[in-house]
């Protein structure tokens, strides 16, 4: 992590480029509704992106508790907030996350942090869900992993083809779950249950 004078001289250096955006749009920055936008709008990017300034694998560590037994543990719609790497826009949804452990489980909010840790970065959807896949894999040593995720992205709804009510979903998956097609449908059939 990094010293909290480091954070706050790049969070002001930011500021100081959105402060140049905003008046390269037209606007005055320093208008009333707009002078401390820049300060905000540097505060809210940084928070947007700590998933870079945080360490997946190491969240896992934390919480990996000896267990024998389970055969298929999964997590359901942990809702994630992501901004496009392509237009600097969000894009939003939920992701669902099966594994097959291997002697070891990982306490369930570790699964949510390993979320937001990829999902706060400048992304696109189909990474975020492999890499959300692969982490769990690595790290705790599953027999085998399996994430859906099902997003909204605001670059198609407010620009280029504004398509209102599109959304995509991105399927990752390894270990016994690439070796075994039954293993993917019984994880695809219990998220249908309701």
């Amino acid at each position: 992590m990094l010293p909290e004078n480091e954070q706050n001289r790049r969070i002001e250096e930011i500021a100081r480029h959105m402060e140049a955006i905003i008046n390269l749009l037209g606007e005055d920055a320093s208008r009333e509704g707009l002078a401390k936008t820049p300060l905000r709008s540097a505060k809210a990017l940084w928070y947007l992106t700590s998933g870079y300034r945080r360490d997946p694998a190491e969240t896992i560590r934390q919480a990996l508790f000896e267990h024998e037994g389970s055969k298929m543990i999964i997590v359901r719609d942990i809702e994630f907030y992501s901004m496009c790497e392509h237009h600097i826009l969000p894009f939003f949804g939920k992701i669902s996350i099966g594994y097959i452990p291997s002697g070891r489980i990982i306490g369930l909010s570790k699964l949510a942090r390993v979320v937001d840790c990829y999902a706060r970065r400048l992304q696109v959807q189909e990474r975020f869900t492999a890499e959300v896949c692969r982490e769990i894999a690595i790290t705790s040593g599953a027999k085998g992993v399996i994430a859906v995720s099902n997003a909204q992205h605001l670059c198609m709804k407010m620009r280029g083809v504004e398509k209102q009510d599109s959304s995509t979903t991105t399927i990752d998956y390894c270990g016994e779950f690439a070796d075994n097609p039954a293993l993917r449908e019984e994880f695809l059939r219990q998220l249908s249950l309701s």
